[in-house]
């Protein structure tokens, strides 16, 4: 058999195994589409492009991180270290536990690219299943915690209480108090976040028994229920104390226990909040988890986070939206209620259909037999004499008085058991749904030793003769919950799977379309990246187990912490902060950290560009931070006189100053080392947005730029996918004198990644003490396939892809800013002002009208009212490019209508967008143009036309008519006004 070879093939076999394929599969153009945008663009290479825009003195010496590696070689190498996991029966508890995710939720929602490539709702119109779901999620919320009103999810239990405290503060009607009382028995974590967040807040921690509370001067309280240690207390009067002394009442929780004891807002707290993980979601050494949040009605413009509201459309549909803070920190800044941009919406979303799935009726059942182990278990040790209880009421959670702690340790790790260990004197033992009657077993021979003579099967049968008084009857649930019709419709894996589906229809998500959000970085999540994700040696690791048993995880963030450190130019990291805006925060607090230490405590001023992301100035609130803000000038670019002004001004309380690179404007700001400069001259350190790092990898860095901390969007930058509105992971690099600061955590020992400096007592900044770690192998992944060359190429082609788009709009639409021979980052700005004052078509009309072309709007109206700003990223080839310049000239071609008066300024298209099917089946259809027209505006459109589900919506409706539940039936109806 004759075989050919390609001339331009390598010229042996090494060469051609070490050809990688991810590179050019995650990057969007061929050399031939490259070479083509460049001629466009007027550049000659890539390097050319690169010279022309990226000023020469921040240009880096390249990368690191090793050469790439083949997708089946990365994933055999993380396989390997993944084995070194040992994954233990685990009985820790304290908010995490074990649990069977449904694989009709695991295969078509976590591992489905139609869930977890979504960006979040801003454009609920092309949104409505996610909207739905999470709804669900809030329905569920309400219905398990007794109270009105859910947020549509939060980062993690420890920062929800965070969050509930913060609250409190602005509610409490105990204006002068200072103090927050937080119940001895509540989770450690918790304590430790809280800690954190109070001293930067300058609150005074109370800690006390129940009792205590009412007779302390506090703002507020918090208690747990069950309690960390697991029992069952009746805290009605407490809490009745406390809100006598105008005081508010947090009450940490259990969604599931809640279905077997009474609800927080039954009990009369004001707040009721906690993890969501055991509903179907893998406890993946520490997260992503969706904590949840309800409070009362009347602060409901208190609330922190995101809330999904019913509203109508303009058929007088109903139709879900984001209500109250869908742009919050752009709006309130400073004065916003959290720095939360995000939310742990997949997360959310996978609980919500583990509640749908199993129904009330599956929920309880699932509950009923957890506490009837729990029970066979505590009568069994009680009965056989050699173990007292610490707590004779509980749910799931027991602790046992032991006589050698230790040896019963050993021995349950012996057995492949990890048993809590924290609590003095005792043993913690926390079962759940994938308890088995063999592991009680188990846990007699443990914590009993051979020879108990106990069987499970008896203890249950005495258990039904005489009756369980583990759950005080004062406090047993009484009350119907989940009674909506969508938790009673889908328990059978048909109907369950249609309702996955249905809802995914009504999303668009990128596996449908490029989504061009500026500031945003929604690239491809490769299934190579995203495998490991469900591996269980990552996910069934419980957060707190010890050390030993995770090896493959610290081998993974080790390496994975070396290659970021490299990327950053830093010196340091932490790998705590589980989202953007929180990282953003460490990285201030480490700054904080940092001049305490310095007896500069005095130093309290942040200078931040008035073109800055929202979430800057609202963390900087919560370090306790006052912002000045500082000017740009007319190209968008920090104003030095301003800045240099300003910063000697406040020169001796200076603390830091926070910048974005590239700007927010989307250019290379010239002076950006001399912007560093400035601020370290007055004394003050230079926090780095990580917003814009996908034009700086490989090409420069933030520590080679002069700035001191950076946090990183690995749900942007390194591919971790934003799930509908989250996970997100927000690691902070920081510079070698920071690196003591940087948060550490109260049960596991921390040093810092680089230069490993003990964090010694430093507290939390998230429940878990490396974050969101399950989502890790993500950027792993990535980073391992693309290599030190591929990742600055893909730094390139975002460069020339963002420019390529620039350059062929710019004869259609304004480019409002431009850097060093009027090049672009990796983003640019459409102004679409002065189109706007000429034919009344507004920014939302053209981006409802890119939904009927197939499309995601860009990031709209940021930073500059009235604007578009455009990503594209490395990812999109030019075919899609191209389809996305195609849909705007047309769209400018339909503008030009508007102006001339050949189409009246309220009966157009861009008027009516988005089209749905509704429109183009309605028999009085009287519009000035065709159905082709409305539908199809592009023969492009006919070959995968995606079709909004509900037409525009109403927002001003749905927040003057604040429906944040699902509603009944005849509300599903159309809007009778």
């Amino acid at each position: 058999m004759n075989v050919s070879v390609s001339v331009n093939s390598p010229a042996n076999l090494s060469e051609l195994e070490n050809q990688n394929e991810f590179v050019r599969r995650h990057i969007g153009p061929g050399q031939q589409e490259i070479a083509e945008m460049l001629a466009e663009v007027g550049a000659d290479s890539l390097d050319d492009l690169m010279h022309q825009t990226v000023p020469a003195s921040i240009r880096s010496n390249g990368l690191n991180v090793g050469p790439a590696q083949r997708e089946e070689v990365a994933l055999a190498a993380l396989k390997n270290m993944a084995a070194k996991n040992k994954i233990f029966r685990s009985y820790i508890g304290m908010g995490y536990s074990n649990t069977f995710t449904p694989n009709v939720i695991l295969r078509n929602v976590l591992e489905n690219p139609g869930w977890y490539t979504a960006y979040t709702p801003y454009q609920p119109e092309i949104a409505q299943g996610r909207l739905q779901a999470i709804l669900n999620f809030q329905q569920a919320t309400i219905d398990l915690t007794g109270l009105p009103l859910a947020s549509a999810s939060l980062l993690d239990e420890a920062t929800a209480a965070a969050e509930a405290m913060a609250l409190a503060k602005r509610v409490s009607k105990n204006k002068r108090a200072n103090s927050f009382f937080i119940a001895n028995d509540v989770h450690p974590q918790t304590k430790d976040v809280l800690k954190t967040r109070a001293d930067m807040f300058g609150f005074d921690l109370v800690y006390g028994e129940l009792e205590d509370a009412a007779n302390s001067d506090i703002f507020g309280a918090l208690l747990q229920y069950p309690t960390s240690s697991g029992a069952i207390v009746d805290i009605r009067e407490t809490i009745a104390a406390v809100q006598a002394n105008k005081g508010v009442v947090a009450v940490a929780t259990d969604l599931l226990a809640l279905t077997l004891i009474t609800p927080p807002g039954e009990l009369g707290a004001d707040v009721a909040f906690g993890s969501a993980q055991r509903f179907g979601v893998p406890m993946g050494y520490g997260g992503p988890h969706a904590a949840f949040f309800a409070t009362r009605d009347n602060y409901k413009r208190s609330l922190p986070g995101r809330i999904i509201g019913v509203s109508k459309d303009t058929r007088g549909k109903s139709a879900l939206r984001m209500a109250l803070q869908t742009r919050e920190q752009h709006i309130r800044r400073e004065k916003a209620n959290s720095n939360i941009c995000t939310a742990q919406v997949l997360l959310a979303n996978m609980a919500s259909f583990y509640a749908v799935y199993h129904g009330p009726k599956g929920l309880e059942a699932i509950a009923e037999r957890i506490h009837r182990l729990t029970d066979i278990l505590a009568i069994g040790l009680v009965s056989n004499g050699g173990v007292e209880l610490l707590n004779n009421t509980y749910f799931d959670t027991l602790s046992l008085k032991v006589q050698n702690k230790q040896q019963v340790l050993e021995a349950a790790k012996a057995h492949g058991m990890n048993l809590r260990s924290d609590i003095d004197g005792c043993v913690g033992v926390s079962l759940d749904e994938t308890t088995t009657r063999a592991d009680v077993q188990d846990l007699f021979d443990v914590l009993l030793g051979e020879g108990h003579g106990l069987d499970v099967a008896i203890l249950d049968a005495k258990i039904i003769a005489q009756g369980s008084t583990s759950i005080p009857a004062s406090v047993a649930r009484t009350s119907n919950f989940l009674t909506h019709p969508v938790f009673n419709s889908y328990h059978s894996e048909t109907e369950m799977l249609r309702y996955i589906k249905s809802l995914e229809n009504k999303d668009l998500a990128l596996n449908h379309s490029m989504i061009s959000l500026g500031s945003c970085t929604m690239k491809l999540n490769a299934t190579a990246e995203m495998i490991p994700v469900t591996w269980p040696e990552f996910g069934q690791i419980h957060p707190f187990a010890p050390v030993d048993q995770a090896q493959g995880y610290k081998a993974m963030l080790d390496e994975l912490s070396e290659w970021l450190i490299d990327i950053t130019g830093y010196d340091a990291l932490s790998m705590q902060p589980n989202s953007g805006a929180q990282g953003e925060y460490a990285g201030l607090l480490a700054i904080q950290r940092y001049h305490q230490s310095r007896g500069d405590e005095h130093r309290n001023v942040c200078l931040i560009p008035q073109s800055a992301h929202g979430t800057n100035p609202a963390s900087a609130q919560m370090v306790s931070l006052k912002v000045v803000v500082v000017n740009c000038d007319s190209n968008g670019n920090v104003d030095l006189d301003d800045l240099r002004a300003k910063a000697e001004e406040v020169k001796d309380n200076l603390s830091c100053a926070m910048i974005t690179y590239p700007s927010t404007h989307g250019v290379y700001e010239e002076t950006v080392r001399e912007i560093c400069d400035i601020v370290h001259e007055f004394g003050g350190q230079v926090y780095m947005d990580g917003a814009n790092m996908n034009a700086q990898v490989g090409i420069t860095s933030p520590g080679l730029i002069g700035s001191d901390v950076s946090h990183l969007n690995l749900h942007k930058t390194f591919c971790i996918p934003h799930g509908g509105g989250g996970p997100g992971m927000g690691p902070i690099g920081v510079k070698s004198h920071l690196a003591p600061f940087l948060p550490s955590h109260t049960l596991i020992h921390l040093t810092a990644a680089g230069t490993n400096d003990d964090l010694g007592t430093n507290s939390a900044v998230a429940a878990a003490p490396w974050g969101s770690a399950s989502i890790l192998p993500i950027s792993y992944m990535y980073i391992k396939m693309m290599g030190s060359d591929g990742l600055k190429r893909a730094t390139e082609v975002a460069m020339l892809n963002a420019n390529y788009i620039a350059k062929k709009l710019e004869g259609h639409y304004p480019i409002l800013y431009t850097g060093r021979n009027d090049r672009i980052a990796h983003e640019c700005i459409v102004d679409l002002r002065p189109l706007k004052e000429a034919s009344g078509v507004t920014e939302v009309d053209i981006a409802k009208r890119l939904n009927d072309y197939g499309f995601h709007a860009p990031t709209m109206s940021f930073p500059v009212a009235g604007t578009l700003m455009i990503e594209p990223t490395e990812s999109e080839a030019k075919i899609e490019l191209d389809r996305f310049i195609e849909a705007m000239v047309c769209i400018r071609e339909e503008i030009a209508k508007v102006e001339s008066g050949e189409w009246d300024a309220n009966d157009n298209p861009l008027h009516h967008a988005p089209h749905t099917l509704a429109d183009m089946v309605d028999d009085n259809w009287n519009r000035s143009y065709s159905r082709q027209l409305g539908a199809y505006p592009v023969p492009a459109v006919a070959a995968n036309k995606f079709w909004p589900t509900v037409n525009r919506i109403d927002d001003v409706f749905g927040d003057r008519n604040l429906i944040c539940s699902c509603p009944d039936l005849d509300s599903y109806r159309d809007f009778a006004e």
